[in-house]
């Protein structure tokens, strides 16, 4: 076959234009630091950058549920720290008042009235929200404990159905298959509370059985660090499920990293040999092309 100078000169602005796009390639993955760029680069390298980016992705929203979890929590354990306070003096004024000797009329109007403001507390507390959602509500978190008419779901006028949501365990999920329980199932504690305040107020006078009173108030007392407790175990498991979402996270992103992103000095190393390569047929080139009739005539 007879090779002419045309065809010399097609082949080396061939393999010239092959050389640019080595070193365009490796150009752009200096630039960006990954080792492709668009799907036609590497498909698999790109969907398996799909799968890390995805597990990335899900534990930071994993990440997020458990900041919402911890937030419930503590805002639970807040409210109810606050009751068990309440539930404190509420009983030191009852023993006040059940020395008889000591105490005028007048001394337990006085109590009766700091007895009222204490339950009115504690029905606020039993409205505690977290951002828009009432905390102790169960699933209906739209909907306050505390109401204008007392506890309308432990009310005979509530519909059975309301009765079991408002008791209901709201759970969010922070692991693939894991949900935690992040409130309180409080709704007949506070009633408990309420009517044991009711019932005091509403009594407290020489004839009054004292002893009982302080006996229910310690009652409910022991039901509210009953119920933080369970709070604490709960916040213990999610700090642990912290620490593993933290590890899940840094499994993920070196996965992702060693799929994606480029080692520097390789691509650097390999950039300086293309260029040595390229200038090489640029050198070469220029010898196999001939001069031409328009070269000898100048």
């Amino acid at each position: 076959m007879r090779i002419t100078q045309s065809m010399l000169s097609n082949n080396m602005l061939r393999n010239l234009s092959s050389s640019y796009n080595k070193m365009g390639k490796l150009q752009e993955q200096l630039s960006s630091g990954k080792k492709v760029n668009r799907p036609s680069d590497d498909p698999v390298v790109v969907m398996k950058g799909m799968g890390y980016r995805m597990q990335v992705d899900k534990v930071a929203q994993y990440q997020k549920n458990l900041g919402e979890v911890n937030n419930w929590l503590d805002s639970s354990d807040d409210a109810l720290d606050n009751v068990g306070q309440a539930l404190h003096r509420a009983k030191e004024l009852v023993t006040n008042a059940a020395n008889t000797g000591a105490m005028t009329p007048e001394d337990r109007d006085k109590i009766k009235i700091e007895l009222n403001q204490l339950r009115e507390q504690i029905q606020d507390l039993a409205n505690t929200k977290v951002g828009d959602k009432y905390i102790f509500s169960g699933t209906m978190t739209d909907t306050p404990l505390h109401g204008e008419f007392g506890y309308p779901p432990l009310s005979t006028d509530t519909p059975p159905a309301d009765k079991t949501a408002f008791e209901n365990s709201v759970e969010i999920e922070v692991f693939d298959g894991v949900n935690l329980k992040v409130n309180a199932n409080a709704a007949a504690l506070f009633k408990g509370i309420d009517d044991v305040f009711k019932g005091i107020s509403e009594n407290v006078d020489d004839t009054y059985n004292f002893g009982a009173a302080i006996k229910e108030i310690e009652t409910q007392l022991d039901a509210v660090l009953t119920s933080r407790a369970d709070i604490g175990a709960r916040s213990n498991r999610a700090e642990l499920m912290h620490n593993r979402l933290e590890m899940q996270e840094g499994a993920a992103k070196k996965q992702q990293s060693e799929n994606e992103d480029i080692d520097y000095e390789k691509v650097i190393t390999e950039m300086l040999t293309q260029e040595a390569i390229h200038n090489a047929a640029l050198s070469v080139g220029a010898r196999i092309i001939q001069p031409s009739l328009v070269d000898f005539l100048r």
